[in-house]
């Protein structure tokens, strides 16, 4: 999944945003190492968090049905996992740099969700939209600051470019061969040997009229005085 979102993001840098060829498209860590070995014009998309979406989880199952429209297996609703890229520009001159980064923002702007043309391989598993988010505010415990001091680089404009996917957990629960008639129950007397096989449904015993006729009491009238 994250091998298809990298491809995504280096093929609507380079055929989306109107970059130059020239122009070097990279996912390494900007560190000042790597900053200080650097010398040509490079978009650096970052992949610096990976983290579960919990707003988008959801419970419950889908079916799988077979040619006959019978269910053969149940699996779990799929996960949403946000990635987020540190997009930068790095050139000779800032003035470039900023020019480079209105066109990558232009170009993440101009969409909510991947390209239905570029949602192939896993991200195509799930037959769900894949969207994006640009520039939103960090999470409240991490700031993009603390990015790059943990890079050990210099703060640097950047574009917080989010992509939110969809994943198929591989979990598949198989079910067991439909119903294809009622319960049955098979019953037996301890005592005398009596049997009862396969009873399917409640059968009750005749009713004895004369039983009942006899038995049921004649009501009695009040004599008047």
């Amino acid at each position: 999944m994250i091998t298809e979102v990298d491809d995504v993001m280096r093929e609507l840098v380079r055929t989306r945003a109107g970059v130059s060829p020239d122009v070097e498209v990279v996912f390494d860590a900007p560190t000042k190492d790597w900053a200080a070995r650097r010398n040509t014009p490079t978009v650096n998309m970052y992949l610096y968090d990976i983290r579960e979406d919990l707003r988008r989880r959801e419970r419950g199952w889908s079916e799988q049905r077979g040619p006959d429209g019978v269910v053969v297996s149940r699996r779990p609703a799929p996960r949403f996992f946000k990635l987020s890229y540190l997009v930068t520009a790095w050139t000779q001159r800032p003035e470039d740099e900023h020019r480079l980064l209105d066109s990558l923002l232009r170009c993440f702007l101009s969409f909510d969700a991947v390209p239905r043309d570029m949602v192939v391989g896993n991200l195509a598993e799930t037959g769900l939209d894949v969207p994006v988010t640009v520039g939103l505010p960090p999470p409240e415990d991490r700031g993009f600051a603390d990015v790059w001091s943990a890079l050990g680089g210099e703060l640097k404009p950047s574009i917080d470019v989010v992509v939110t996917s969809p994943i198929d957990t591989g979990v598949v629960y198989e079910v067991g061969p439909p119903v294809t008639e009622g319960p049955a129950v098979d019953l037996s007397d301890r005592v005398d040997g009596g049997t009862d096989v396969r009873r399917r449904k409640h059968v009750p015993p005749p009713r004895n009229e004369h039983r009942t006729e006899a038995t049921t009491p004649t009501p009695r009238r009040r004599r008047r005085t």
